[in-house]
């Protein structure tokens, strides 16, 4: 029995050991090497699609799920029904959902230009 506690606690020590030598050479590695530039382009349409169709949503009419103008509409029912503590609720939420507008914006037109970077660099984002 003694044995078998020994051999474990010994086990137990190189495997910790191994993990903490291990540590620092992956940070080491994981360092960047370059931008991604080739990623970002292969990434490119789908990214601007997700956008678009965020964008879609938030500036939907109140019939649209996610927009900003239904998010109004509950906050009025809400302030019309007397329920302030929900109203609070959804004003913040609202608040939240008009500051992604402006964001998703500068996106939009930041990928804009990242596709005519990619359109006249494909070979370099290759490398």
């Amino acid at each position: 029995m003694r044995i078998n506690r020994a051999a474990a606690a010994v086990g137990v020590l190189a495997l910790a050991g191994a993990f903490l030598a291990a540590g620092p050479a992956q940070a080491a590695g994981g360092a960047p090497k370059g931008d991604g530039a080739k990623a970002v382009c292969k990434r490119l349409p789908k990214t601007q699609e997700r956008i678009g169709k965020a964008l879609d949503r938030l500036n939907g009419d109140a019939t649209v799920n996610g927009s900003v103008a239904r998010l109004q509409q509950r906050v009025d029912n809400a302030h019309q029904a007397g329920h302030a503590e929900i109203e609070k609720y959804l004003n913040d939420r609202l608040a939240f959902r008009r500051s992604l507008l402006p964001t998703l914006q500068t996106r939009k037109a930041d990928l804009a230009a990242v596709a005519d970077w990619c359109a006249k660099n494909a070979p370099a984002a290759g490398k």
